[in-house]
């Protein structure tokens, strides 16, 4: 393999990387599968292709092309060398939209292709839902369809040209007639025109299986090579290049939304919407709908779905189609949605099905294997009840939706895939499954292709004589067998190669397993948040995940790159350093703990707390970077300076430094430090009693407020306590404006949310802490208002994990509520003064993924403030932004949404941002002073500083 890798290097141009990341980052697709490469190479163009096809095939070793890395079936995986063809050949290379066509790259996510051609009024038929990080090598390899095939076609009826590069290094250029064919293509199909005319299953518009085009070589059908191609699979050779049609975008396209009683009913219903001419016919049930989070009463945030356990999802050119569908359909509720916004909302439902399916009611987790089976449409209603019942004769649960249209199914099903007796299952099931899908004249692959989890059953489909065709094809365009060997043909057992028999039966093995790889942290742009098991109400486009991949490109900084990683070092064959890992500290070091993903993945993988975990092992009984010490104990210091009254000499000293600070960016400047912590002048908010004791002394207070108002916590988290105590001044006032008896905890000694520790994986001292702000606090009475969200989101989401035996733990996580959560919960009556403003600013990162923001768009609302603080992160995230190394990616991430918004503001806006570290991102790259929505209803109030300016008083804080 050295020999191999020097003789790549010399001859290509692209990246060559044998190293163990390389490979760790490509054993496994978005399948149950997993094969271990030699090596990873980025070819620049098609003659870097042609040399690597070239050298491989000299030296004996197979060649597997991979896209976006979507596959379900296990094809984008190999034992060879891995060509990742997305590095470099991603181009669009042209747009003819007169004759409707666009030349294209094979690494061009699909979504770059739509984007572009819009302007035109086109786009390009088909549409999976991975649509933003999928691939159109990809969709020609797996000849994808997407749900608006019912109307436009398959990947193949939407290429017109190919140009392939063999094993081997020949080029052949192919499109309709026998110009370019490999030798013995033609006399191999003359020799078989009975068979391809007879022998095939009969053809519909998802027979997608094996080499399911290949009778469109067939004399009569206009020997269409490039259609028989698409869908094999990167079996026969490399695409370096497609021509490939474009299809006309309707203006105005409207949703009819139909309720039906169940799942048979809808499915039965499907095909007589045919005739309609719809552009999409969906189907789902409940169980899809409640684990996407919409639930019957609503969807990610629109109107109420229609009555029904059970929908249909029909698209049509325009409202008056969708109206004629509600009136001319049999369903038991109906209605139409015209609004964009209303409408993604929804489709966003099913885009993020391949991740939330992956999640059973209960929890367990469910695998592809059997995703995307298809039935003709008119067989579809039978099919399902039959499938469901053989889920049950074998005890399995699985979450059924997808192309009800064209009679496709998606389902994941909760296999128990690392036992031996579930494995067994696995196969068992398999078989009668593939059984029941010929039954019903049906594929075993409606779009995704069979790869590894099917291809062992095509004799069933196709029967052995087909199936010794498909070889004799397969061997004619490539005889060395070097292509993605042990796909389609002469293939491996479904049960080989699994990629949880590798891992510990430990639970952290099962939270990096949970990553399904559908890649939705591998966009271009940020996801809207929906699914996953973050909090629900993220409009679109305000997703966070995941900021550092935007920003750097790097697989290894995508969330599913740390995760295969993670998954790799459990592993311990390619990343052998265990926790001790180079190649894994790498990768999450510039993972900034934003927790997007535990919101915007659909299976809610959550990074932030694999890198505490990691950081905890990896660092432990060693000395550990600088930066841990002074970022990771800043509550530690903050109240030492704070005892020492020193704040003031703190902030003089490290402005005349001539150095930065021990384990800071240089680039950095230091926040400064407030004179007073915010608990010791509690008391000068008027109508208060004093504030309890604080880590420098003083009485514990006394609550206050209306007789019979509700009694509320207000936390005194380390930023507000000691660096905005401006914010808990603000926060007394308008909670008491409001009516509530407002306390501050009284225990005499300090609380934290151990934030700081987590971030920096001191788990131990985080436990520490916490139970020591527990035996503080002691009983809550009521809620705990938390001002800033990563300490809410710590302790809402972080403190029972890290303590779950302790009961206090789970009481006071229940407890949590931000300001807007408490005042619309605890104070539903009060109207918040009116500022009449816009607004722009930042959402913080944890509020998005764990609290959500829903509340507090509401409050915004009702005070007139105008417009939506950004999605994205600010870059800074806490301690990430003044670490070394990190500065480039911090700022980076703030010019991704954040500043470009502050530029863009309004005259008279208001800058809002409820986290501290991206008020200090903004200060510092933005010369602008955001503040947190309390301060901003506080001085709205009768006694704030608009008020007092009015009156021509000074505006003097408390």
């Amino acid at each position: 393999m050295r020999d191999l890798e020097r003789t790549l290097r010399a001859e290509l141009r692209g990246e060559v990387d044998f190293g163990a990341a390389a490979r760790a980052l490509v054993t496994m697709d978005a399948s149950n599968y997993r094969r271990v490469p030699v090596g990873v190479v980025a070819p620049r163009d098609a003659d870097d292709v042609a040399a690597a096809l070239h050298v491989c095939a000299e030296a004996g070793v197979p060649v597997v092309p991979r896209g976006g890395g979507t596959s379900i079936a296990g094809q984008a995986t190999g034992t060879g060398v891995v060509l990742d063809l997305t590095r470099h050949m991603n181009g669009l290379l042209s747009v003819d939209p007169d004759a409707r066509t666009a030349v294209v790259q094979p690494g061009l996510v699909l979504d770059r292709l739509r984007d572009a051609v819009r302007p035109y009024g086109l786009t390009f038929g088909p549409d999976p839902s991975t649509h933003s990080r999928c691939t159109l090598g990809g969709m020609i390899g797996n000849n994808a369809c997407g749900a608006h095939s019912v109307a436009r076609g398959t990947t193949a009826d939407n290429v017109t040209e190919l140009a392939v590069t063999t094993y081997g290094g020949a080029a052949h250029r192919i499109g309709t007639g026998w110009a370019g064919a490999p030798d013995g293509l033609r006399e191999l199909v003359g020799a078989h025109l009975g068979l391809l005319r007879t022998g095939m299953p009969p053809r519909f518009s998802r027979r997608i299986s094996g080499y399911g085009g290949l009778d469109a070589l067939l004399p009569e059908r206009g020997v269409r090579l490039a259609e028989a191609f698409c869908g094999s699979e990167g079996t026969l050779g490399v695409v370096t290049e497609a021509v490939v049609r474009l299809v006309e975008l309707p203006p105005a396209p409207a949703l009819a939304v139909l309720g039906y009683a169940d799942e048979s009913a809808a499915a039965d219903a499907a095909a007589g919407l045919l005739p309609y001419r719809p552009l999409t016919v969906e189907g789902m049930a409940e169980d899809l709908v409640g684990a996407a989070g919409g639930g019957t009463s609503g969807a990610g945030g629109v109107a109420a779905l229609p009555r029904g356990r059970a929908w249909l999802f029909v698209e049509m050119p325009d409202e008056g189609a969708a109206r004629a569908v509600v009136r001319g359909a049999d369903a038991l509720d109906a209605l139409v949605v015209t609004d964009p916004a209303g409408q993604r909302a929804l489709w966003r439902i099913r885009e993020d099905a391949a991740g939330t399916a992956t999640r059973m009611p209960d929890g367990r987790m469910a695998w592809p294997g059997w995703e995307d089976c298809a039935v003709p449409p008119a067989r579809l209603g039978a099919y399902l009840r039959e499938f469901r019942a053989l889920l049950a004769a074998h005890g399995l649960r699985g979450t059924p939706y997808g192309h009800f249209g064209e009679g496709c199914v998606h389902v994941r099903i909760d296999f128990d895939l690392a036992s031996a007796a579930g494995v067994a299952r696995f196969r068992t099931f398999s078989e009668e499954m593939a059984d029941l899908v010929v039954a019903h004249g049906g594929s075993l692959s409606g779009e995704h292709g069979d790869g590894q989890a099917r291809a062992e059953l095509l004799p069933k489909m196709y029967g052995a004589d087909v199936v010794r065709l498909f070889a004799a094809y397969k061997d004619v365009w490539d005889p060395a067998g070097g292509m993605n060997p042990g796909m389609l043909v002469r293939p491996a057992r479904l049960d080989e190669n699994l990629r949880f028999a590798v891992l510990p039966a430990t639970p952290f093995a099962g939270e990096v397993a949970r990553c399904v790889g559908v890649a939705k942290c591998r966009t271009a742009a940020p996801p809207g948040g929906t699914g996953g098991s973050g909090a629900p109400g993220a409009p679109g486009g305000s997703g966070v995940m995941c900021p550092s991949y935007r920003v750097t490109g790097e697989e290894q900084h995508s969330t599913r790159g740390r995760a295969r990683l993670l998954h790799e070092m459990l592993a311990g064959e390619v990343v052998t350093g265990g926790w001790r890992s180079p190649e894994v500290a790498e990768a999450l070091d510039l993972c900034l703990a934003c927790k997007g993903c535990l919101s915007d993945c659909p299976v809610g993988v959550d990074m932030a707390s694999y890198k505490s975990e990691f950081l905890h092992h990896h660092w432990a009984g060693r000395i550990r970077p600088l930066a841990h010490y002074t970022l990771g104990g800043l509550p530690t210091w903050l109240r030492l300076i704070a005892r020492l009254r020193a704040a003031g000499a703190v902030d003089a000293a490290v402005r005349l430094l001539p150095v930065p600070l021990p384990g800071l960016a240089r680039e950095r400047a230091l926040p400064e430090l407030a004179k007073r912590p915010f608990t010791r002048d509690a008391s000068a908010v008027p109508g208060r009693a004093a504030g309890p004791a604080d880590a420098a002394g003083g009485p514990p207070g006394a609550t206050g407020g209306p007789a019979g108002a509700a009694a509320v916590t207000l936390w005194p988290d380390t930023f507000t306590e000691y660096l905005a105590p401006e914010v808990g001044h603000a926060a007394l006032r308008v909670l008491r404006a409001a009516g509530l008896d407002v306390s501050l905890p009284r225990g005499g000694g300090p609380v934290c949310c151990a934030l700081t520790y987590l971030s920096t994986g001191r788990l131990d001292r985080a436990r520490k802490v916490l139970r020591r702000t527990l035996d503080t606090l002691g009983r809550v009475p009521g809620p705990v208002t938390v001002l800033e969200p990563s300490c809410a989101a710590a302790l809402r989401a972080d403190l029972p994990a890290l303590l779950p035996d302790d009961p206090r733990a789970a009481r006071l996580a229940a407890a949590v509520r931000t300001l807007a959560e408490t005042l619309e919960e605890y104070a539903p009556d009060w109207r918040p003064p009116r500022l009449d403003r816009p607004v722009v600013g930042q959402t913080h990162c944890h509020q998005h993924a764990v609290l959500g923001d829903a509340a507090d768009r509401r409050l915004r609302e009702r005070a007139g403030l105008v417009g939506e603080p950004v999605g994205g992160c600010c870059g800074l995230a806490g301690n990430f932004g003044f670490e070394p190394g990190h500065h480039e990616v911090s700022v980076a991430c703030a010019e991704e949404q954040l500043l470009p918004s502050l530029r863009a503001a309004p005259a008279g806006a208001l800058v809002q941002a409820d986290g501290f570290s991206c008020r200090t991102q903004i200060a510092q790259l933005g010369g602008v002073r955001a503040r947190h929505l309390v301060e901003l209803l506080a001085d709205g109030l009768a006694d704030g500083p608009a008020a007092r300016a009015a009156e021509g008083a000074p505006d003097t804080p408390p």
